[in-house]
């Protein structure tokens, strides 16, 4: 398998990214190159990697899905009871990772984490489907639990206690992150990749490019 894995490579060619194309802001960057990959069809294209810093102090990483791109910042909702709710609880500096293999690009998000306001949160919560704002009751996510017939017991429960009328659990909202440092990669020929780096520099953003 080793050997395998070091035979298994591919050069990147399908475009570059040079200073001058860029936007005023990582934001404006941002959604450009999104709404690109939007269009390309793939499953999940609004997936990223959710990096956080736990109680032992080390870094943890997971796959949510990005649910807003509002107010100069980067939107997702999860329980606030979840081992990423406590971490960013006691750590709000998080990483955000995109990559889009489809179109030879990453981009690369640190900044601070922020919960959104009871009346964002309630917007989004009922928008879901009936089944996903039952679940939100029904799983104490990230506790463990003795078995699947934890789960679908609990969700019987408060699907009789609540029907269709779901309100949205108080532990349950949206974070906010505002974002310090962004850098967009773009895969290049021979591992000479382009890398153009947002950094916050007061009101504004200051751009350099790195080495790959």
């Amino acid at each position: 398998m080793k050997e395998e894995l070091q035979n298994t490579r591919k050069d990147y060619n399908l475009s570059s990214l040079e200073e001058k194309d860029l936007k005023p802001t990582p934001v404006e960057q941002f959604e450009q190159w999104f709404s690109e990959y939007e269009k390309m069809g793939s499953v999940d294209y609004n997936a990223m990697v959710l990096s956080t810093i736990n109680n032992s102090g080390a870094p943890v990483s997971r796959v949510v899905l990005l649910k807003g791109l509002q107010n100069g910042g980067f939107e997702f909702y999860t329980n606030y009871d979840s081992h990423k709710g406590q971490d960013i609880e006691k750590e709000p500096r998080v990483a955000l990772n995109f990559f889009w293999p489809l179109l030879e690009r990453q981009v690369r998000v640190e900044g601070v984490a922020h919960k959104l306001t009871q009346a964002e949160s309630d917007q989004y919560f009922n928008s879901r489907p009936l089944g996903s704002r039952l679940g939100a009751w029904a799983s104490p996510q990230s506790r463990v639990i003795r078995d699947r017939g934890f789960l679908e017991n609990r969700l019987e429960e408060v699907t009789e206690k609540y029907g269709e009328q779901v309100p949205r659990p108080a532990n349950w909202g949206g974070y906010r992150v505002m974002p310090q440092r962004v850098e967009f990669w773009q895969g290049r020929s021979n591992r000479l990749h382009d890398r153009l780096v947002y950094l916050k520099a007061g009101n504004n953003w200051k751009i350099e490019r790195l080495a790959p």
